[in-house]
């Protein structure tokens, strides 16, 4: 299977914390990196009286299912020193993977909703997966990710932050 995940981090060492990120998520060795987007700062979103985050977008091949992979992440995020608040959803933090995109699936469940809910009105979300494939077709809105870009009417500040560089995940 083919996924989309949105990484992001406004605590510490914000970029060391994606590249660790994405390189524990490929130890598994059920996880393989495709395609990786370069690095984006970003301003917070909802609580703004915060570090702005460094995020980025990658494109796995996977044979875990949806719930695996979310328990994956999450414990990728637990290791990083993750701690949730389930009363501050927008707060700062060390390290955030979401799963963005399943393929086409769509899924409704209390603890897992793909694709992600807010996806089309997250400009750090959209910019770096216009990099990973902008013509990726949202399967609940039908629009291309260049689209639902285009279709953001103020979208935060997303500057780039630096590439790839050399490293291969």
């Amino acid at each position: 299977m083919i996924v989309y995940l949105g990484l992001g981090s406004n605590m510490g060492d914000r970029l060391g914390a994606i590249q660790q990120a994405i390189r524990f998520l490929t130890a598994n060795q059920t996880v393989r990196v495709l395609s990786a987007s370069s690095f984006y700062e970003s301003e917070p979103v909802g609580q703004t009286d915060q570090e702005w985050f460094v995020n980025a977008a990658v494109a796995v091949e996977t044979s875990l299912s949806p719930e695996e992979l979310l328990a994956l992440c999450q414990d990728v995020e637990k290791a990083l020193g993750r701690v949730r608040d389930p009363l501050d959803r927008n707060g700062p933090r060390t390290i955030d993977i979401d799963i963005l995109f399943y393929e086409d699936w769509i899924i409704s469940e209390t603890d897992l909703i793909i694709p992600h809910p807010r996806v089309h009105e997250r400009a750090f979300m959209l910019v770096p997966l216009l990099e990973v494939n902008s013509r990726l077709m949202h399967p609940v809105l039908h629009r291309t990710i260049e689209q639902m870009h285009d279709d953001l009417e103020e979208p935060e500040e997303v500057v780039l932050y630096g590439t790839r560089g050399v490293e291969k995940y």
